[in-house]
């Protein structure tokens, strides 16, 4: 989509924008009466600001002795969108399988080059607003690469590797894993070029890379009817997948009953088809109203 495209899609997104703040604990959580909604209420800007603020405190290193951290960024597989729901997004139940402390942030078109929906990306954005020196997380996730599809491969290794660095310098400590390119029904040149970059500028920049290539594994999971998105199930598979990838690398999940944290934001879009910024696509309907806006969840 050009330049043009985006402003329209983000224009049309302007109130539609769906902030999902996700924040659980296994100690004392609180939550809507069974059968009440959840409240939508509409803070300011500073007003999330200071929820996020919080969120992230509650995964601070020394609140839960023993309990690792993760940090997930990425684009519209990391939000859930398919699946319906962005408590369902494979990253949140890859948090609830391992035990760990989670922060996850997703944003539909992000890339490594891309910024998708919002302007809210690029990923290394995101991994900006997951204050990593602050989380001091063990393992960081990177997942993106279908949206930078058209992106020159050169540009897009040289991201990457940034990208990388980026995570290294903020937390040395920590072990990266990259997920790179999904397919959906369509597999042309560059959707492999794109994910040989990646897994070039990935290797280049840190040779202890952990890699889950879906493009190349031919991963089979399934999908939402837009083809490219996993449906519940297919979210479920790949975290399912990506645990066991983790574990083969060491990293296990936790003993359950110490309390993990969570903290999760989708950018939710639209209602409608999500495609990636580089390609034509229809405007989506508005959502119907009393729809948008920030929702918290305690589970």
């Amino acid at each position: 989509m050009t330049r043009g495209g985006i402003r329209r899609l983000t224009a049309a997104a302007v109130g539609c924008l769906l902030l999902l703040l996700l924040v659980t604990s296994a100690q004392a959580t609180t939550g809507p009466s069974p059968g009440e909604p959840a409240p939508r209420p509409s803070p300011s800007r500073e007003g999330q600001a200071a929820v996020l603020t919080e969120c992230e405190q509650r995964l601070q290193p020394g609140r839960r002795p023993g309990v690792p951290t993760v940090a997930i960024v990425g684009a519209s597989i990391t939000a859930g969108v398919g699946s319906g729901d962005p408590a369902g997004s494979w990253a949140v139940l890859l948090a609830r399988r391992l035990h760990w402390n989670a922060f996850v942030y997703g944003v539909p078109g992000a890339g490594y080059v891309h910024a998708g929906l919002g302007r809210k990306g690029p990923v290394a954005a995101e991994i900006d607003r997951a204050h990593l020196g602050a989380l001091r997380p063990a393992l960081v996730i990177v997942q993106a690469g279908h949206d930078d599809m058209r992106v020159p491969p050169g540009l897009e290794r040289q991201r990457v590797e940034q990208t990388v660095a980026m995570i290294k310098a903020q937390a040395p400590r920590a072990r990266i894993a990259l997920i790179t390119v999904f397919a959906g029904r369509s597999r042309p040149p560059s959707l492999y070029r794109t994910d040989q970059a990646i897994v070039a500028g990935a290797t280049a920049a840190d040779p202890q890379v952990i890699i889950m290539d879906p493009l190349a594994s031919g991963w089979r999971f399934p999908h939402a009817p837009d083809g490219l998105h996993p449906s519940a199930r297919g979210d479920a598979w790949i975290a399912g997948t990506v645990a066991g990838i983790l574990r083969q690398h060491g990293m296990t999940p936790a003993p359950a009953g110490r309390g993990a944290g969570l903290c999760a934001i989708a950018i939710w879009p639209p209602a409608g088809p999500i495609r990636a910024p580089n390609r034509p696509a229809p405007r989506p309907p508005p959502d119907p109203p009393g729809r948008p806006g920030p929702v918290a969840i305690a589970g």
